[in-house]
């Protein structure tokens, strides 16, 4: 088999996917078609925003499909028309077995994590919440539940005690990148091989990555510094982890903060936990153990900060602490 042989469909949504598109595109493959999500209103006047993998597609003159339903028979027409062997995912919605199990060659997804860990919506931020030291991608065939699928290939980096997601977020893109177009090579060269999650748990156990609400992202200050500050760098710089400065003097000055960038202190805490503490230009919160610096801030309504900068237009005083949920 050759690339003109290998007819792609690919499938994504956000910048995550573009990259492995990019690369797919730029080492010639044959892509058919692209499906992403429909365009949808945004701001204030409710502009429509184009996917980043339909800016991509329309740039390189790429056959695109927006489905609103991914069952509706007049998409499954079109996307069967397009003649595809083999489909790629990658950060897309989850394909109903109609779509999935179209192509000769089968469907592989491209996950950002290694696989069975972390299977569902948020992988990257769960694994730096989590403090975790070692993450990766994997690509997988799919089935019907979600990321349980044979696993194809897998590649690893290591997570630094004070990288936040978005850096994180940057490697695996590009890390998945050369993992998708491995994979595709190794379809054309019949080099391809699977291994069955299952055959993997024991060694890495299942655990999940929910979708990320606001109640994920609250503070709660009676946890262990590490804690916080891996909540912290695990949504730092989105959505981003939040908490409310508040004044006991006048509770109408509550004030949401998202807190972008902390530091453990060697310290250990003597207030109760919420406490905080402004001196020398800096801002040290108590925990449940040691205490917290805060480096880099964005109060509600203004942009991202340092603490120097917040503090010299804030006027914090002993009556002012967070508000713990």
């Amino acid at each position: 088999m050759n690339k003109s042989d290998l007819r792609i469909v690919f499938l994504g949504t956000p910048d995550f996917a573009v990259e492995s598109l990019r690369r797919i595109h730029a080492e010639g493959f044959n892509i058919v078609g692209v499906v992403t999500m429909p365009d949808k209103p945004a701001g204030r006047g409710h502009h429509l925003l184009q996917s980043p993998v339909k800016q991509y597609a329309v740039a390189c003159g790429l056959p695109l499909l927006q489905p609103v339903s991914l069952k509706d028979p007049e998409f499954l027409a079109q996307l069967k028309a397009l003649d595809a062997n083999l489909f790629v995912v990658i950060a897309f919605r989850m394909l109903p077995r109609e779509v999935w199990q179209m192509p000769r060659l089968g469907t592989f997804n491209l996950h950002a994590s290694l696989l069975p860990k972390y299977r569902g919506a948020a992988p990257i931020n769960w694994a730096v919440i989590n403090g975790d030291t070692i993450t990766g991608v994997t690509t997988f065939f799919l089935k019907h539940e979600i990321d349980t699928g044979d696993i194809i290939a897998q590649e690893s980096i290591s997570i630094s005690p004070d990288e936040n997601v978005g850096s994180v977020h940057d490697r695996l893109m590009t890390l998945g990148a050369d993992l998708t177009v491995k994979t595709l090579s190794s379809i054309i060269n019949g080099t391809l091989t699977t291994t069955s999650q299952d055959a993997l748990v024991g060694d890495t156990e299942p655990t999940p990555a929910p979708k990320i609400f606001k109640d994920t992202c609250h503070i709660d200050w009676r946890r262990p510094a590490r804690e916080i500050h891996n909540l912290v760098r695990g949504l730092s710089p989105y959505p981003a982890a939040w908490t409310t400065l508040s004044d006991a003097a006048d509770s109408t000055k509550d004030l949401t903060i998202k807190i972008l960038k902390t530091a453990v202190s060697d310290h250990n805490s003597s207030a109760a936990p919420g406490t905080i503490t402004a001196e020398r230009g800096a801002l040290r919160v108590a925990t449940a153990d040691r205490d917290i610096y805060i480096i880099e801030l964005q109060p509600q309504g203004k942009r991202p900060m340092d603490i120097v900068a917040f503090l010299n237009g804030a006027r914090i005083s002993p009556s002012h602490s967070f508000i713990n949920p």
